[in-house]
């Protein structure tokens, strides 16, 4: 079969199948807005405890992304990922049968766990099977899956839990991905020559690391004031909409605009359709243009304003919170460039160690974004129930899309530091040699 025997067409193949893997680990990260009702009723939480329970998954996931890093680069991503992608599915079986808020929150933390090497592992896949030119378009791409992921977490997985019931749903998506890991495993191979293939042309070779190598690629990586940028920007931008699109957003749309939880789902599948387009998007026109941080200087801007729109306001028209998820998803994709800046800052053998710290980043704000807004939602309830929900004032959630806001303008300072450093950073790379990576 040709598709088969073709190394140009198999690794799309390869990167669709690791991708169906990234798109379940979304589905499951971001799945508590809609069992949010569920949750809360399920084991009596407070907004704060339903925050740490959503958060914990990505406590874990943080935690993991440089040991991630290391594995992708020395065990590689295959195995990695195969192996990741066991751990979370049962974790998430788990989760469905949990009878008790800490067993669900132990459940949770094995997810975080196992899904935190998938996507290190799938832009590991891409730096050994994709030219350096064509980086920024698979990172793109790979955040449309999540975009897909995402929007299956919304009104389908609503509709689901309304014909099935929150437990055999969330079930069945662990059954799944378990067939998934094991496809991982059979078909993925890390490199052209792992698979029988030649070298892709102008794809750097990709060495077996030594424990000093990878020490010495970990510190450069640490010791780098690009990465922690990058960092501090992810840590705002993905915290932030991991937080709307997996835990707020359904509760604020429904408590403030008094509508169903189906109804409010699909408000947030707006910012995973966002998600889907903006990435492979704007990554398609970075590599065009040969230009990242231009597009995330007019994106962070984008991104601020529309955050702003919901804090100031409190409860615009629901047409106006759908353009505000909808074109926060698509302004991620100009951060997701930062993946490729510090992709292209290092050698390609240290391309795990170096997306995974910034990834790392991004997660930490993922984990601490819930649980914050959770306390300001807690401070500010006016003790209404309903149905054991807590139902919170608009007040609350005004100054939990300021708190966004302020997120969204430190990650747009972030990315005026790296314009105006940008033409020193270049100077710098092209004096130094980066294993045949040029430098932004």
């Amino acid at each position: 079969m040709r598709l088969w025997r073709d190394p140009l067409r198999r690794r799309w193949l390869l990167w669709a199948t690791m991708g169906t893997l990234f798109l379940l680990v979304n589905v499951n990260r971001l799945s508590t807005a809609v069992l949010s009702e569920n949750l809360m009723a399920a084991f009596g939480t407070t907004g704060a405890q339903l925050g740490t329970l959503h958060a914990v998954f990505f406590w874990v996931y943080a935690v993991m992304q440089i040991p991630t890093g290391v594995l992708a680069d020395r065990v590689g991503p295959r195995v990695t990922a195969a192996t990741g992608a066991v751990v979370m599915n049962l974790g998430v079986i788990w989760f469905a049968l949990a009878e008790s808020y800490l067993t669900a929150t132990l459940a949770r933390g094995l997810v975080g766990l196992g899904g935190s090497v998938i996507f290190v592992c799938i832009l590991r896949f891409c730096a050994n099977w994709y030219r350096a030119d064509e980086f920024a378009t698979m990172s793109g791409a790979t955040f449309a899956v999540a975009g897909f992921g995402g929007v299956f977490a919304t009104t389908p997985l609503a509709l689901g839990v309304d014909a099935f019931g929150w437990r055999a749903t969330v079930g069945w998506i662990g059954v799944v991905g378990l067939v998934m890991a094991a496809l991982v495993f059979a078909l993925v191979r890390d490199s052209p020559v792992d698979a029988g293939f030649e070298r892709i042309e102008g794809v750097p070779g990709q060495e077996t690391l030594t424990n000093a190598q990878l020490r010495g690629h970990l510190a450069d990586v640490l010791r780098d004031r690009w990465i922690w940028v990058v960092s501090v920007m992810l840590f705002c931008t993905t915290g932030v909409n991991l937080t709307l699109f997996g835990l707020w957003g359904v509760p604020y749309v429904v408590q403030t605009y008094d509508v169903s939880v189906t109804t409010a789902s699909t408000l947030t599948l707006l910012g995973g359709v966002g998600l889907m387009v903006g990435p492979p998007a704007i990554g398609w026109l970075s590599d065009r243009l040969e230009s990242r941080v231009g597009l995330m200087v007019a994106g962070g801007a984008c991104y601020t304003v529309c955050l702003g729109i919901i804090a100031v306001v409190g409860n615009p028209p629901l047409p106006v919170v759908g353009a505000v998820f909808l074109l926060a998803g698509v302004m991620l994709g100009t951060f997701v460039l930062g993946y490729s800046v510090v992709k292209e800052r290092h050698p390609s053998s240290a391309s795990g160690i170096s997306t995974g710290t910034a990834n790392g980043a991004a997660f930490l704000g993922a984990a601490i974004f819930p649980t914050v807004m959770g306390w300001i939602l807690d401070t500010y309830w006016t003790g209404d129930l309903v149905g054991g929900v807590r139902v919170y004032t608009e007040t609350g959630y005004r100054i939990a899309f300021g708190l966004a806001t302020v997120a969204g303008v430190i990650a747009f300072v972030c990315t005026l530091w790296l314009y105006r450093h940008e033409g020193a950073a270049t100077t710098e790379s092209d004096g130094a040699s980066l294993d045949g990576v040029s430098g932004e």
